[in-house]
């Protein structure tokens, strides 16, 4: 354990020095543990580490290297402190800023937050994943199931928000992976439709929330700098 962090999750960041986060333009798990830490108005640097749409994120930062050994971002150093995985940066982040609360207030309700949180990570994005491997104008027919399965997610989530304003009731980290995660399904060929009016909705009240303007705004303008389509929801210039 560093010697500045102490069991109970109390941690001392050492000196004066802002906190790194490494991720990268088009990194979807980066950008959730940036939103997070913009909600939290926690002063950090941002290194977009290596990345090019022909050689991917090569060659690898040797920080990424050195803390992750799935060799991926998010990577978050502070201090002795060095960590990965977007999941937990959050909860570290949640841990050293409490407020404002990014889970529920009751246990219940955050464990339910936390599970739509896993969901979307883990049931949700690998229909994405598989379509971006064969690419969305693809007319292979393994597209079609996957496309079936980002579908049949977005009616599951229409029910799940019902009439709330949020995923999980009060705005948590829930809210900002799955957002995340439909971006991506919206990129590859699997956007949400009016067959889900309510979650339309809860996507625009997303998008407008400065914290995630200031990361998703970026990221379109590398899209259209490279010549890529941006889903039409996302705004027009960085923010």
């Amino acid at each position: 354990m560093p010697e500045n962090v102490q069991s109970g999750g109390e941690a001392h960041r050492s000196g004066n020095r802002k906190m790194r986060l490494f991720s990268g333009p088009l990194s979807m798990f980066g950008a959730k543990a940036q939103i997070a830490a913009h909600e939290k108005d926690i002063d950090f640097e941002l290194i977009m580490v290596p990345f090019t749409m022909k050689e991917g994120y090569a060659p690898k930062h040797p920080e990424v290297l050195r803390i992750n050994p799935k060799r991926q971002v998010p990577v978050l150093i502070d201090g002795d402190l060095e960590i990965f995985d977007s999941t937990q940066i959050f909860e570290y982040l949640e841990d050293i800023k409490p407020h404002p609360a990014l889970w529920p207030a009751t246990t219940a309700a955050r464990a339910w937050s936390r599970r739509l949180e896993h969901e979307s990570d883990e049931v949700y994005f690998p229909h994405i994943i598989k379509l971006m491997q064969l690419g969305k104008a693809s007319l292979d027919p393994a597209a079609e199931p996957a496309r079936a399965g980002a579908a049949a997610y977005y009616r599951t989530m229409e029910s799940v928000l019902g009439d709330r304003e949020f995923l999980g009731g009060a705005y948590s980290f829930a809210d900002i992976a799955f957002y995340m995660a439909q971006l991506f399904g919206a990129r590859w060929g699997a956007d949400m439709t009016s067959e889900t009016p309510r979650l339309l909705q809860w996507r625009q009240r997303m998008t407008a929330r400065p914290a995630v303007l200031k990361v998703v705004g970026p990221m379109a303008d590398y899209l259209r700098g490279q010549g890529l389509g941006v889903p039409a929801f996302l705004p027009s210039r960085a923010m």
